[in-house]
């Protein structure tokens, strides 16, 4: 992994944050945005392990998400609320209730994919290059399309539950 990913910066921003450290927190997160051309906010929830495709270009990721452990996404990624509303107060009040994506372990999240809304997406999951998830994955899945649909069941995945 390297240095300069933009996971070891986020990590980082949140050591920071979870110290009470907010300006060095929202300056390490500026950094993210001006080098990486991402949005990781500090206050999203990314599990141990998890990395980013390309040192993670691109990526937009709401502040209240939560990754799992060991995913990998890739770049130009999309995780965040799908309220779709252009009022405000309206898209401020579903931000604080939680509208956000929560992705499981192990899941790999490709090139392009906008995973959004109040969706759970299962362990060991794949989601294809420029899916636009807004629905719930079940664990081992394989989705891909506009909107994304379960394309088949991981094997290797069930075979293990056996």
């Amino acid at each position: 992994m390297s240095r300069m990913s933009a996971v070891n910066k986020y990590r980082a921003a949140r050591w920071c944050y979870l110290h009470h450290l907010l300006p060095a927190a929202w300056l390490i997160r500026s950094w993210i945005y001006l080098i990486h051309n991402s949005f990781v906010p500090y206050t999203c929830e990314i599990g141990k392990g998890t990395e980013f495709g390309y040192k993670g270009i691109g990526l937009v990721i709401h502040s209240n998400a939560k990754i799992g452990k060991y995913c990998m996404i890739g770049t130009n990624v999309t995780i965040g609320g799908g309220a779709g509303s252009s009022n405000k107060a309206i898209a401020e009040f579903d931000a604080v209730r939680g509208i956000v994506p929560v992705i499981g372990n192990r899941v790999q999240v490709s090139t392009g994919a906008k995973v959004l809304g109040n969706i759970v997406v299962g362990d060991d999951a794949v989601i294809g290059a420029n899916a636009v998830v807004i629905n719930d994955v079940p664990a081992g899945a394989v989705v891909g399309g506009v909107p994304a649909r379960i394309l088949r069941m991981r094997a290797d995945i069930q075979s293990d539950k056996v």
